[in-house]
C-alpha cells in the first residue's frame, strides 16, 4: 500500500500546537525534548500517578502514557510485564483515561501523549468517542502503535474534530520516500524507531542510528523524537548530536522502578540524569 493522498493529517490541531510548543521550548533552551514513558496503572493506579508526577518534576517536556493492552505487539519483555501487572491490578481503558485526567489536573502544562493500539482506540468503529474522551482527559496527542497512514485517514478525521494529534512512527526499514509521506501526516511530532525489533533497554544503540536520525529529520516538517532502546545518558547525547528534536525513554524507566514497580525515587533520579544529557553539545 501507499500512504493515502489528499489527507491533511492532524498537525493543525490544538493538541499538536501544545506538543509543538513543548519541543520549541526545549530548543530555545539549547536541548532536545525529553519524553519519559510510564505504564498507566503500573503497579497500581495511585502509584502510577506518583510515577507520572515524579517524571514531570524531574524534567519531562512531554509524557507518553502507555495504556495497558493484552497483546502489545511493539513492546518488549519489560513493558509487556508491566502491562500485565497493570491489567491484573484492574487497569482498564477507562481507568487509564482517568489517570490521564489526574495527571493533567496536577500538571496542566505538561503535554500528555497516550500510546495505545488500534483495537483499543478504534475498535470496530471510527474512534470518535475515544478521541473526544482522550482530549477531555487532557491528552494532546495519541500514538497508535499499529496504525499506519494507509489505514489512519478515518481516525485522523475524527481526531482533527476533537483537536487531537495522531502521531505516526517510522522505522529503519521504512523506505526513504515513504518516510517523508508519513512525516507529512504525523501530528505534533514524528516517532522515529531507532532499531528493528521491540522496545527494551539496550546497552548500545545501532551504529546506524545517527544516519537514520539525520535522514528522517531532513524530510520531516514536524519535530522528530527517537525511541526504542534508549536507556543511558550517552544514548541521549548521541541522539542530540545527530540532530533529533526529542528522545523517548521507556523500558529503562520501568526497570528503574524495581521488580515491584514502586521505587519512584530511583525512576525520578534517572529522569533527572537523562534530562541533563539532553543539552546539545
Amino acid at each position: 500500500m501507499t500512504v493515502a493522498e489528499g489527507v491533511s493529517g492532524t498537525n493543525a490541531t490544538a493538541g499538536a500546537e501544545r506538543i509543538g510548543a513543548a519541543f520549541a521550548r526545549a530548543k530555545a533552551d539549547g536541548r532536545i525534548a525529553l519524553v519519559p514513558y510510564i505504564v498507566a496503572g503500573y503497579p497500581d493506579a495511585d502509584t502510577s500517578l506518583a510515577v507520572a508526577l515524579a517524571a514531570a518534576d524531574a524534567g519531562a517536556d512531554l509524557l507518553e502514557v502507555g495504556l495497558p493492552y493484552s497483546d502489545p505487539l511493539a513492546d518488549g519483555a519489560t513493558l509487556q510485564r508491566a502491562s500485565q501487572v497493570a491489567l491484573g491490578a484492574g487497569a482498564t481503558f477507562e481507568a487509564s483515561v482517568d489517570l490521564l485526567r489526574r495527571i493533567g489536573a496536577a500538571r496542566p502544562g505538561l503535554p500528555l501523549v497516550p500510546m495505545a493500539y488500534a483495537n483499543q482506540v478504534i475498535g470496530g468503529g471510527d474512534g470518535a468517542a475515544t478521541a473526544h474522551s482522550l482530549v477531555a482527559a487532557g491528552a494532546s496527542g495519541v500514538i497508535v502503535a499499529d496504525l499506519t497512514p494507509d489505514e489512519g485517514g478515518p481516525f485522523e478525521t475524527v481526531a482533527r474534530e476533537a483537536g487531537l494529534a495522531v502521531v505516526y512512527l517510522v522505522a529503519p526499514t521504512t523506505q526513504p520516500g515513504r518516510r517523508a509521506r508519513v512525516a507529512a501526516r504525523s501530528g505534533g511530532f514524528l516517532y522515529c524507531v531507532s532499531l528493528v525489533g521491540v522496545t527494551g533497554a539496550r546497552t548500545s544503540l545501532p551504529a546506524s542510528v545517527g544516519r537514520l536520525v539525520r535522514d528522517v529529520t531532513a524530510v520531516s516538517p514536524v519535530p522528530v523524537a527517537v525511541g526504542f532502546g534508549v536507556s543511558r545518558p550517552v544514548h541521549v547525547r548521541a541522539i542530540a548530536r545527530a540532530g533529533a528534536d526529542g528522545v523517548i525513554v521507556a523500558s529503562a524507566l520501568v526497570d528503574a522502578l524495581g521488580r515491584d514497580g514502586r521505587d519512584v525515587d530511583a525512576m525520578g533520579r534517572l529522569v533527572g540524569t537523562l534530562r541533563t544529557a539532553t543539552a546539545r553539545q
